[in-house]
């Protein structure tokens, strides 16, 4: 809350919060007071023990219902519906299976009528198909992650390699363009 406060103070007009609004109590209604726009990441547990919450019956319907209660707690400390972005937070509390399963569904996402950020870039859950390699190393899988995201409805990706993905991105715009 501290943290988010000063940035909004010094410049920031967004907050990314990877816990949905479950680790401080006080940081909806900072985000609130400021105006500042809100990203809610799908998590489950901290950063420790996030794996042993990695346990889904159905990823889609979970991650949507968990984003849509964050989306709750938020609007109810005063946090503007209009701020607010949804993160379905690939790689968070969730195992390479879950993340592709996040990723392959961020369509159902939509129902929560929200913008939708998708941040792939070089994640471990990557090496699951594309390989063993360094972070450093997963561009290609990462440029095929943001596309996939963009064609499934991310109005926004975050992302390393800021000039190349945005290349990805234009194409897979043009390309939905010319679906319609």
């Amino acid at each position: 809350e501290v943290v988010a406060r000063e940035a909004i103070a010094r410049g920031a007009s967004i907050v990314n919060d990877i816990s949905s609004l479950q680790y401080e109590e006080g940081l909806a209604q900072a985000v609130a007071e400021t105006g500042a726009a809100l990203v809610l990441m799908h998590n489950r547990g901290r950063s420790r023990d996030m794996y042993r919450e990695a346990h889904y019956d159905d990823v889609a319907a979970e991650i949507t219902q968990e984003l849509s209660d964050a989306m709750s707690r938020a609007v109810a400390a005063g946090v503007r519906r209009e701020a607010i972005v949804i993160d379905p937070g690939l790689g968070f509390a969730k195992r390479a299976e879950h993340s592709y399963a996040a990723l392959a569904s961020l369509g159902s996402l939509a129902s929560l009528d929200r913008p939708i950020l998708s941040g792939p870039s070089r994640k471990s859950f990557l090496k699951h198909a594309s390989g063993d390699c360094p972070p450093s190393e997963r561009e290609w899988a990462t440029a095929a992650a943001v596309a996939a995201s963009a064609m499934l409805g991310a109005h926004i990706v975050r992302v390393h390699g800021v000039r190349e993905m945005a290349q990805v991105v234009r194409v897979i715009d043009a390309v939905r363009a010319a679906i319609r």
